[in-house]
């Protein structure tokens, strides 16, 4: 895989924060995906608890190349993933994990030295 488009890679999570490798943080929330990662302000989407995460939420993934994305749901899982948001990836072919977020964070670290992975991190409830 051309490391210029690799995934970044996740040093650390613990409760309201998580750490990747080169790229600034540490963040609360983190979109991750190829060549990039950033906070995640679901304030930018209107992202709430219920429903979930939105596809605007992961719209940013697939734009930046991810062919897969890692979705998490929170340490106590209770983030939910809005339907639309499901559809919108399976439309697009993309597959798709929704884990607790530990879970994700093992996933996605695995996935990243292999595809080109994408994923939303929740670091608390």
């Amino acid at each position: 895989m051309d490391k210029k488009i690799a995934s970044p890679l996740i040093r650390h999570l613990s409760w309201g924060r998580i750490e990747v490798e080169g790229l600034g943080g540490p963040f609360k929330d983190a979109k991750l995906f190829p060549g990039g990662a950033r906070e995640w302000d679901w304030s930018e989407t209107g992202t709430e608890h219920v429903p979930g995460i939105q596809p605007s939420d992961v719209e940013e993934l697939i734009e930046n190349g991810a062919e897969e994305v890692v979705l998490s749901k929170g340490m106590y899982e209770r983030l939910q993933v809005s339907p639309e948001t499901l559809q919108f990836l399976k439309d697009r072919n993309i597959s798709t994990y929704v884990l607790q977020t530990k879970e994700a964070v093992r996933l996605y670290n695995k996935l990243r030295n292999d595809t080109r992975v994408g994923g939303l991190f929740h670091t608390t409830c």
